[in-house]
């Protein structure tokens, strides 16, 4: 089983890996960390990662979701995570031995393969990707100066193919190579990899937010043995993060945004711990990776997350989970989970319906699918799945930033303007199937506005 194992080294071992992007020549190593781990084959070519620690309020909870938290990365607060694998028959008792061997492992976690969330369903594409860009409403958004100008925006996928995502749209496309993050071991350059599922999710966040920067994060083409090429694992998401916390702290305060589209998602409890075991990732708030979606929340960065194809008209494959299917980060509190519809504002039989896991609302809205739109998979093949809606989301959020930077509006806000003005599908108020409803640009610009005059 691969391990996330949460380490307090001395404070210079900290410091070494908190500083090593400035400085990566002097960066700590895998041993300088944590050499010496009785029955645990550590990953040397994984970088240790810097995990901030929560700070809570007075006489808060630091594992709460639904609070405001402060993040530190001091040498005498911070911890540091490393990768490594434990044999499957061997998993408990070594976890033990470890806990009980080496007092400065103060954790060890699920590092659960992850997917992509393309469509079981085989159906043709209901309109286009014009359709959808009317649907958000973008000659008015362009009105307003909303058009992503300025904004990074960070896909994690499989990596972005540039010349065919400018060949699609019929116009240049901003990529920032020096803040994209490749995983070790991956070969490649941003904006050059494969036409696949990254470059449809990369297409679809310009549909609303033309003019955004984009910054390729390819997780998803990181390696586990047998694995496919499209699935990675989610240690390689947690240095993903710890890489655009730095992005968006080298912004200045008046202009910073970063918006953060996650297409992804774990499918199987077969790949993490049980419930209830600290380790575990699917409902665990502790686990280091919803942890740091946290601080990246925190840092005003605007996450969003696929609700996931597990819907219970038309499940995909690999749907494992039995119930609440929307887990781990997915279902975050501080990420927004997004469901999909089609151009008519009709649920997709595959979108996944809440309860979520770690927060019991979700999805929290809904947004356009299954439409003709980057051909990344082929000419009638269309751009579906929570997979397309949730980079559609991206781009209306990117766009919002254009004007509105996290010092004016926190993703907070952001989430909860988002929601207040969705397109009420179902019953009224929140449900599972839609959320709050089908992400809705007029309403959002007249609140904008109207904040705005306030």
């Amino acid at each position: 089983m691969r391990v996330l194992i949460q380490l307090r080294p001395s404070p210079d071992v900290v410091e070494a890996v908190v500083n090593r992007p400035a400085d990566p020549g002097r960066g700590a190593t895998v041993a300088d960390v944590a050499d010496g781990l009785p029955g645990v084959a550590l990953d040397h070519a994984y970088a240790p990662v810097a995990l901030p620690r929560p700070v809570p309020p007075p006489g808060g909870d630091p594992l709460s979701l639904n609070q405001p938290l402060g993040f530190s990365l001091a040498a005498e607060d911070a911890s540091v995570l490393v990768r490594g694998v434990i044999a499957d028959d061997e998993v408990a008792a070594r976890v033990a031995m470890l806990s009980s061997l080496r007092p400065d492992v103060t954790g060890v976690f699920a590092d659960p393969v992850i997917h992509t969330t393309l469509t079981c369903g085989g159906d043709p594409p209901v309109g286009t990707w014009h359709d959808v860009e009317r649907l958000l409403g973008a000659d008015a958004l362009r009105a307003e100066g909303l058009d992503g100008a300025g904004v990074a925006l960070a896909v994690l996928d499989t990596g972005i193919n540039l010349a065919h995502t400018e060949r699609q749209l019929g116009r240049d496309v901003i990529l920032d190579a020096a803040r994209s993050w490749i995983p070790a071991g991956v070969d490649g350059r941003p904006g050059q990899f494969a036409v696949n599922h990254g470059t449809m999710c990369a297409f679809d966040t310009l549909i609303g937010a033309p003019r955004a920067t984009l910054v390729d994060v390819p997780v998803l083409l990181s390696r586990r043995p047998g694995g496919s090429a499209l699935d990675g694992l989610l240690s390689d998401a947690v240095a993903a993060f710890a890489h655009l916390r730095g992005v968006l702290a080298a912004q200045p305060a008046e202009t910073r945004a970063l918006v953060v589209s996650n297409s992804w998602g774990s499918f199987s409890p077969e790949w993490d711990f049980p419930v209830g075991h600290p380790g575990n990732y699917s409902d665990n708030p502790a686990h280091p990776f919803n942890l740091m979606v946290t601080a990246l929340d925190e840092a005003g960065a605007d996450v969003l997350f696929a609700a996931g194809n597990c819907g219970r008209q038309c499940r995909d494959g690999r749907c494992a989970y039995p119930d609440r299917p929307i887990v781990g980060a997915n279902s975050h509190a501080k990420a927004l989970s997004v469901g999909g519809v089609d151009i008519s504002g009709e649920r997709v039989g595959y979108s996944s319906q809440g309860p979520g896991r770690l927060t019991a609302r979700k999805p929290d809205v809904c947004a356009y699918t299954h439409f003709s739109g980057s051909r990344a998979f082929g000419d009638a093949e269309p751009d579906s799945g929570t997979s397309a809606a949730t980079p559609v989301a991206a781009g209306l959020v990117a766009a919002i930033r254009t004007r509105w930077p996290c010092t004016r509006l926190s993703p907070s806000q952001l989430r909860a303007l988002l929601r207040r003005t969705a397109d009420d599908r179902s019953a009224v108020g929140f449900d599972f199937d839609y959320g709050y409803g089908v992400i809705d640009p007029d309403g959002i610009v007249a609140a904008l506005r109207r904040r705005s005059a306030a």
